[in-house]
């Protein structure tokens, strides 16, 4: 049996492909190895795998995950080879993932707009171009980490619309210490701003400004990052992860304004990439 899985700092997607049955999908929590150690991977997977899962019957895992570059993949090997001892592993980029879920066999452009960005030109085979999106302290324009934290400075500087601002306090009655306190002294904050990018999606108090919030962001992912890469235009803009499908409406019409025709855009690669291996063989 092979497991697949697509691993976010958010989310881990998995698929487990059994040809005596059809592909089985469930989730763990995230593992970027910049952010976890195979400890804490291991315990995790001890604690979060479905009971139908057994180890042992594991022959192959294809692993894809945020961070995963080649000097971090022994992290994520590391705790695989412990909860998995008899599986063959290979372990790569998200970003190769959603390539291959995207496009298949298909040279193209493909991105990955959830907590973290990245994008790439992929021959069909393998990534051939890559713009470091830098992780959220220095870069992932148009991330979730990245509205979130622009909602989070809006709301605590008091630039937010007021109905907006009350619709937030609303549902979440945070005050600035608490923000500051989760933001700089707890783990993981690009989660937790992140996190917000749900009540952008929700909020009716004030829709210019959340959208525009949304647009501002993806204009800096594109500015930043997707017009670096040479002859852009000539590729169709193809897309996974949680934030840019859930505002592929507004992704589209950016990509459409910088002269890229807007191509697949889906929440989550995993679908995807089931079929990329089940054709594979």
């Amino acid at each position: 049996m092979i497991l697949v899985a697509d691993s976010g700092s958010t989310k881990t997607s998995w698929c487990l492909l059994n040809e005596k049955a059809g592909p089985a999908f469930f989730n763990s929590e995230g593992y970027n190895p910049y952010f976890v150690n195979s400890s804490y991977i291991v315990q995790s997977l001890t604690l979060g795998l479905p009971s139908t899962i057994h180890p042992l019957q594991i022959s192959y895992i294809y692993f894809y995950g945020a961070g995963c570059f080649e000097d971090k993949t022994h992290i994520i090997k590391d705790a695989l080879r412990l909860v998995f001892p008899t599986a063959t592993l290979a372990v790569g980029l998200d970003l190769l993932g959603s390539a291959r879920a995207v496009l298949h066999d298909q040279p193209g452009f493909a991105a990955i707009l959830g907590t973290g960005t990245n994008s790439c030109l992929y021959d069909g085979r393998a990534i051939t171009a890559n713009i470091d999106s830098l992780g959220y302290l220095l870069g992932d324009e148009g991330s979730g980490f990245y509205i979130g934290r622009q909602l989070l400075g809006d709301y605590i500087r008091e630039y937010m619309p007021a109905a907006v601002r009350a619709e937030f306090f609303a549902a979440y009655g945070l005050t600035r210490e608490q923000i500051m306190d989760r933001v700089y002294s707890e783990k993981l904050p690009n989660r937790y701003c992140a996190g917000f990018v749900q009540f952008i999606s929700v909020s009716t108090a004030d829709k210019e400004y959340t959208n525009q919030l949304v647009k501002n962001a993806f204009i800096d992912f594109f500015e930043r990052l997707v017009t670096k890469y040479p002859n852009y235009r000539q590729y169709s803009f193809n897309c996974t992860g949680s934030v840019g499908y859930a505002f592929k409406d507004i992704l589209s019409a950016v990509a459409t304004l910088y002269g890229m025709k807007p191509g697949v855009i889906i929440r989550t690669p995993i679908e995807g990439l089931a079929k990329y291996h089940s054709l594979q063989g």
